[in-house]
């Protein structure tokens, strides 16, 4: 029996949902879903440079975790970019921080708060 999944923390929510080729088919086939956790990890590690294993702690998980989650992200980055997909950014297990961690030191959380996103 495996463990159950711990909600990961994310920091900030995309200013967009939806990204992909302006000229693509909105149906099913065309569509890859990433969830916020992925979408954080990338943000994370690719933006802000971060190791896995400092995103780890900020996200409240373990390091292997977050392997596995970027990995999967990165491939759905792909799959769009490559096979000219629309990438929808929904879901998944998350808590968005409240920007009182002592590792907010840059302010997204804050400013996620001030500008009213729900914790």
């Amino acid at each position: 029996m495996s463990r159950p999944r711990k909600c990961r923390r994310v920091c900030c929510l995309p200013d967009s949902s939806q990204y992909g080729p302006l000229d693509s088919n909105l149906n099913n086939e065309n569509i890859i879903n990433m969830t916020l956790d992925e979408y954080e990890t990338v943000r994370l590690i690719d933006i802000e440079g971060f190791s896995q294993e400092e995103c780890a702690i900020r996200m409240n998980v373990a390091r292997t975790t977050v392997q596995w989650v970027y990995n999967d992200a990165r491939k759905k980055l792909a799959d769009s970019l490559v096979n000219c997909k629309i990438l929808k950014i929904e879901g998944g297990e998350y808590m968005l921080c409240n920007g009182e961690e002592n590792f907010c030191n840059k302010g997204y959380c804050k400013k996620r708060c001030e500008q009213g996103v729900e914790n």
